[in-house]
């Protein structure tokens, strides 16, 4: 399985030194990566949000409170 990011490359090479990974199963990430340009990191999928466009307007509290006036007075 290729590395997805440097960030991710430098992890598992940290993991190497400690010991916590075997060299081999670090080569075979490194091979199968190659010499891709990687991103220095990879956004989690649901990261980026999309803008609202729309022309809703905000009505504030004192024209919500008036309209409730308005309503309720009768001649």
């Amino acid at each position: 399985m290729p590395f997805k990011s440097k960030a991710q490359r430098r992890k598992f090479a940290q993991l190497l030194v400690d010991g916590k990974i075997t060299d081999e199963q670090y080569e075979e990430w490194n091979r199968s990566t190659g010499k891709k340009n990687l991103p220095e990191r990879v956004r989690p999928k649901g990261a980026v949000k999309k803008k609202k466009t729309g022309s809703r307007r905000r009505v504030s509290v004192k024209a919500k409170q008036t309209k409730r006036r308005r309503s309720t007075v009768k001649r």
